[in-house]
């Protein structure tokens, strides 16, 4: 079966291969996962490090892999013409994209191709026959998505790279196969959770539904922005329609994280109740079971699916690890989200030390005791600023200070035209 595996370039250790083909009137997709259980022994020392770190940390210049890179990237990792073990994920989808059946499965894999997402897209638009499915699949389950009420916060990618001796950094329009990729995961996720629930045991993703004032002050960000968003439209749909060509896209996706918070890992008991563990921003309950090779806990998730998949109870070591995983992947999340932070924010500052005194369009989106945060529309950046100003309201900020070596980026309103 010709899998395939859809990475950013240079990527080595590669969780995921696909396969998909036409049955009758719907898709049948074969999703394959790096099958990290058949190398790491429970309790074993890589078990016990891995359990300390949770999960990769990537840095401009450097990661620090969750497991042996002898085993990441390479024994365990998907890499093309090579044979690995892997958990595949059959899914047999109806012609609205919604699963007719599942199922879970050790296998041996070999990936034929490792494409770019730039290889990939240039294949759909070539009229590629097997990646024409994915574009069909994932438009499927993006109207999924928006009819139960999802939102996808498909922020560009921000890359921090090195030239000619300087860091700066490119944000990335996200092509459309990434999106449609995408969707292949969160149906994973979606079904995995499903498997969890019913078996009554497993580690499930969730997120609470934002405060309602949070909604309302995003709605004063976009209106402040200049953007049009109608009362009685989602969240999720407004923010699918945006134009991401648009320059003041990215200013208003970056105020939409503050819907995006909250999220942890919640265990699942017999008790626990699909309602009571939704993922809001995704609209369903939700597991983390794609990356195994960079996430501690898809490996136990995805054992205990394979397990419930086919009739057996969990094995003792999955369930008995679930103690006290929620608490680390908790802890290595804030750390991983802390390190992606500063680091763009060091390159940001990197970028901006130039500017010192000129003016930018900026959106007021939170007071703090002294001043405020604001968001600039171009460049997309965060940063402090001396204001009066209430949350939504428009301002022009001035650059005062770009620090690099003590980390400061900091803005005050500018004074009034005239």
């Amino acid at each position: 079966m010709p899998f395939v595996t859809i990475d950013p370039p240079g990527s080595t250790d590669l969780d995921q291969a696909l396969h998909l083909a036409r049955e009758g009137a719907g898709i049948v997709v074969r999703y394959a996962i790096a099958d990290v259980s058949a190398f790491v022994a429970p309790g074993g020392a890589i078990d016990a490090e891995a359990r300390r770190r949770g999960q990769t940390l990537y840095a401009p210049d450097a990661r620090i892999p969750l497991h042996p890179t002898a085993l990441s990237e390479g024994a365990a990792s998907l890499l093309p013409g090579e044979e690995r073990a892997a958990l595949v994920w059959t899914f047999r989808l109806d012609a609205d994209g919604r699963p007719t059946a599942t199922a879970l499965e050790r296998a041996r894999v070999r990936s034929r191709e490792q494409l770019t997402y730039e290889d990939a897209q240039r294949r759909v638009d070539a009229g590629d026959p097997m990646l024409a499915l994915l574009r069909e699949v994932g438009e499927a389950r993006i109207a999924l998505e928006a009819e139960r009420d999802g939102a996808s916060l498909d922020m560009p990618e921000e890359e921090v790279v090195a030239e000619d001796g300087r860091w700066s950094l490119r944000r990335r329009a996200l092509l459309p196969v990434e999106r449609w990729n995408a969707q292949l995961s969160l149906l994973t996720g979606m079904e995995a959770a499903r498997l969890m629930l019913e078996a009554g045991v497993g580690i499930v993703r969730t997120m609470p539904s934002p405060p309602a004032p949070d909604v309302r002050r995003f709605r004063q960000e976009v209106a402040a922005i200049g953007e049009t968003w109608a009362e009685d439209e989602h969240y999720g749909a407004f923010l699918r329609r945006l134009d991401r060509e648009k320059p003041t896209t990215l200013a208003i996706l970056q105020a939409a994280r503050r819907l995006f918070r909250g999220a942890g890992y919640t265990l699942v008991t017999p008790a626990t109740r699909a309602e009571d563990v939704e993922q809001a921003a995704i609209g369903a309950p939700y597991a983390h079971v794609t990356a195994p090779l960079r996430r501690l806990v898809d490996r136990f998730g995805l054992t205990i699916c394979e397990a419930v998949a086919n009739g057996r109870e969990a094995p003792a070591w999955a369930v008995e690890g679930l103690e006290g995983l929620p608490g680390v992947m908790q802890s290595s999340s804030a750390l991983a989200g802390r390190l992606e932070r500063e680091s763009v924010d060091a390159v940001e500052i990197a970028v901006l030390e130039d500017r010192v005194g000129e003016d930018f369009d900026a959106v007021v989106v939170e007071r703090r005791d002294a001043g405020a945060t604001v968001q600039l529309l171009d460049p997309p950046a965060e940063a402090g600023c001396d204001t009066d100003a209430e949350p939504g309201e428009r301002i022009r900020a001035r650059l005062v200070e770009a620090d690099l070596a003590a980390r400061r980026l900091r803005f005050a309103e500018a004074p009034a035209a005239g």
